[in-house]
């Protein structure tokens, strides 16, 4: 399955970044048994936080739905890292839990976390069908506009 995952990145024209590195009193990953959980991943590129703001007012909701595929990426990555490189391990995204920075009356928190669904989804196949939540919040760290987590259950 690693095979498939990496020529599904390819198809999309996805390359994995490095796995960010925490930038608090935190590990990037814990595994308990078969579940891999991976801490909150940001809308990092390129070293820094691509997409900030509040969804409502500083950021639209396709931009919005970018930065959440970024985040899908870096949960990728942080896989990638924990599992030694071997994708394939991954038997199936679990849940993600996605967090929007975004102004009182937004409602639509459930199309910004699309973009990691829809994302996740193609590049890990059947096994990328997911539970979800998918919520609001006042704000998230260095002013990101999306923060993803994700529980995974591995080979």
């Amino acid at each position: 399955m690693s095979a498939e995952i990496e020529t599904r990145l390819t198809e999309l024209g996805i390359v994995l970044p490095q796995a960010v590195a925490p930038v608090a009193h935190y590990v990037p990953y814990v595994f308990s048994g078969s579940m891999l959980y991976i801490s909150g991943q940001l809308p990092m590129e390129s070293g820094k936080v691509a997409v900030v703001g509040h969804v409502g007012k500083d950021v639209d909701v396709e931009t919005a739905q970018k930065a959440a595929e970024l985040c899908a990426i870096n949960i990728l990555a942080q896989a990638k890292a924990a599992l030694d490189g071997d994708l394939g391990r991954i038997r199936r995204l679990v849940k993600i839990n996605g967090f929007v920075a975004s102004v009182p009356d937004f409602v639509e928190q459930h199309l910004v976390i699309n973009g990691a669904s829809n994302l996740l989804a193609n590049v890990l196949g059947e096994a990328g069908r997911h539970a979800r939540a998918a919520v609001g919040m006042a704000s998230l760290p260095f002013n990101a506009a999306v923060e993803i987590d994700a529980i995974l259950e591995i080979a």
